[in-house]
């Protein structure tokens, strides 16, 4: 028996077609008995909801954003409008280039591509197969994991500098207790759960996170990204109870991967990760296609899992409907296919965490629209006039003194009131995004010129 997180594994760096798919299709069998589970859940859950005042339990998430939930809905439609010629382009690249790994046989023209070959157990981030798909192999790569290692750094110095990134935008410094609280490495005493996540345990400042870091460029970003977190709970803790959350539920996820985006390699230099800042287009392009890989291809994945809970909980889709209309989404708007045939006994949907838990997941999509929109109006205020990729606000206090009024008001005002206050308009908006990607997206328009795009 094999837990999710050797599965993963298996996704993430075995090139062996079979292997993937039995990875794939191994991991996906411990969610058929959840069905009738699930079904009774929606049917409890809608009554719930029903008796306070809301259609379904769909509309009663929906109504959380200060608009009704037909115009959320639209809202978050739109958004996607915006985003999905990139997307598109993306795909159509990806998936020439999978072709050429694993044939045309196995991955045909204008069709979606296996979920299972993409480096992930839902095909939602594909930053595992950069390697299959990096734009110049020959072109030098940031060893920053390389730097760390050599360097010594553990844990809690990774901690530290994260630390040092928001106090040099002038904000407090932890308190002593969240060194003494938190968990930094993985115990040799107990077993535990390793996925990061930030706290304040108290909802009085008893601020904390909970992380097993190994020293590696990615969980440098990671700690970065925790951080954001806390340091947004140590904004906002000292106002009355209801209102000790984000603006949003999307803008805590936001907040976090916004400060990431500013660990760019001027960033890393600044900090002894790098020894010079490579310059070049063949350069940027790598390095654009490897946050693409991850930020972009995540897109249509955050926005069908709430469709797809929104159509249940509505009765749109029925039980025997469950697979069928789970994987109708996935071809639609991620263009992936599944690796095996499927019917209406199999549950994929509950092979996700967050279908289990009943935890939302539209405020995923959004983060990733949000934190474009935040790291431009940082920019802006950092009086930074360049390309948007590049831009790093670390040690700007001016920066700092946006992200605080914002951070600040927690859940006090409705959300658009909050975005306004840090520069970012009343709206969600993909145009920041598209900005900063501007570079790839042509570099990707050339590259699928003669490709069957689509699907």
């Amino acid at each position: 028996c094999l837990h999710l997180d050797d599965l993963s594994k298996v996704l993430a760096r075995s090139r062996k077609f079979d292997e993937l798919v039995e990875a794939w299709r191994g991991w996906h069998s411990i969610s058929p008995p959840m069905k009738p589970k699930y079904a009774r859940y929606v049917e409890l859950a809608n009554i719930g909801a029903k008796e306070i005042g809301y259609d379904d339990v769909g509309a009663l998430w929906k109504s959380s954003w200060d608009m009704s939930p037909a115009d959320f809905e639209a809202d978050v439609q739109r958004l996607w409008n915006d985003v999905k010629p990139l997307y598109d382009e993306l795909h159509c690249y990806v998936r020439a280039r999978l072709q050429k790994t694993y044939g045309k046989d196995k991955v045909p023209d204008h069709a979606p591509i296996p979920a299972q070959l993409l480096g992930n157990m839902w095909a939602q981030e594909w930053n595992n197969i950069y390697d299959l798909v990096v734009p110049y192999p020959k072109e030098p790569a940031l060893d920053v994991d390389k730097k760390l290692v050599a360097g010594h750094w553990d844990s809690p110095r990774m901690v530290h500098q994260g630390e040092r990134f928001f106090t040099a935008l002038g904000f407090d410094p932890l308190p002593d207790t969240f060194w003494d609280r938190s968990m930094l490495t993985r115990p040799r005493d107990r077993d535990v759960v390793c996925h990061a996540s930030a706290w304040d345990v108290s909802s009085a400042g008893d601020l904390r996170i909970k992380v097993c870091f190994q020293p590696t460029e990615e969980d440098l970003l990671v700690a970065h990204h925790e951080l954001g977190h806390d340091f947004y709970y140590q904004r906002y803790f000292k106002l009355p109870i209801l209102f000790q959350r984000g603006a949003n539920d999307g803008f805590h996820e936001a907040i976090g991967d916004t400060m990431a985006l500013s660990v760019t390699p001027d960033y890393l230099k600044s900090i002894g990760l790098l020894d010079a800042v490579p310059k070049g287009d063949h350069t940027r392009i790598n390095q654009q296609m490897k946050m693409a890989l991850d930020k972009v291809a995540f897109l249509p994945f955050g926005l069908i899992l709430d469709k797809w809970r929104w159509d249940v909980f509505a009765g749109k889709v029925t039980p025997d409907q469950y697979n069928a209309a789970w994987w109708a989404l996935k071809q639609q708007y991620q263009g992936v296919s599944a690796p095996v045939a499927r019917t209406a006994d199999d549950f994929d949907p509950g092979a996700k965490y967050h279908v289990a838990a009943s935890s939302l997941y539209i405020v995923y999509f959004l983060a990733h629209i949000y934190q474009f929109q935040f790291h431009k109006a940082l920019c802006q205020a950092a009086g930074y006039t360049g390309p948007l990729d590049q831009c790093s606000i670390h040690d700007n206090k001016q920066a700092g003194a946006k992200l605080m009024a914002m951070l600040g008001m927690g859940a006090s005002k409705p959300w658009p009131d909050a975005m306004e206050a840090m520069g970012a308009g009343r709206k969600g908006d993909a145009g920041p995004l598209l900005e900063y990607f501007a570079p790839l997206r042509q570099w990707l328009a050339d590259q699928n010129k003669g490709q069957q795009c689509g699907w």
